[in-house]
C-alpha cells in the first residue's frame, strides 16, 4: 500500500488560532496533487483525528498543488488536557494513512 508521505514532498500541521487545526499536504506536482485528491478522502481524515466528516474542511488548491484540511482542535490550544500546543504533531498520522 502506498501511504501519502511516499507521493508527497511534504505533511505540515500547525495551528489555525487557538480553536482550529490546520494540515497541510505539499504534492510538488500535478501527478502527485491527482494521486492525493483521489486517493485520501475526508471521511478518511476526519476518522484519524476522531472529527466529525462535516466539520472538516478541504481545500484543494490545484495551481499550488496543495491539499489543506482544516478542522476543530480536539482541544482548545493551552488547555491542560492539550497534548500539542502548536498543532505540528498532527502531520504524522496523515503522511502515514495509505491512499486508496
Amino acid at each position: 500500500m502506498t501511504r501519502v508521505a511516499d507521493v508527497v514532498v511534504k505533511v505540515r500541521s500547525k495551528n489555525a488560532g487557538p480553536f482550529w487545526l490546520t494540515i497541510d499536504v505539499f504534492c510538488g506536482d500535478a501527478t502527485a496533487f491527482e494521486r492525493i485528491v483521489q486517493g485520501l478522502s475526508t471521511d478518511r481524515v476526519a476518522a484519524a483525528f476522531g472529527a466529525a466528516p462535516d466539520v472538516v474542511k478541504r481545500f484543494d488548491i490545484a495551481d499550488l498543488h496543495v491539499v489543506k484540511f482544516s478542522m476543530p482542535r480536539p482541544k482548545i490550544q493551552g488547555d491542560i488536557l492539550d497534548r500539542d500546543m502548536h498543532g505540528a504533531g498532527w502531520a504524522p498520522l496523515v503522511a502515514e494513512m495509505t491512499l486508496n
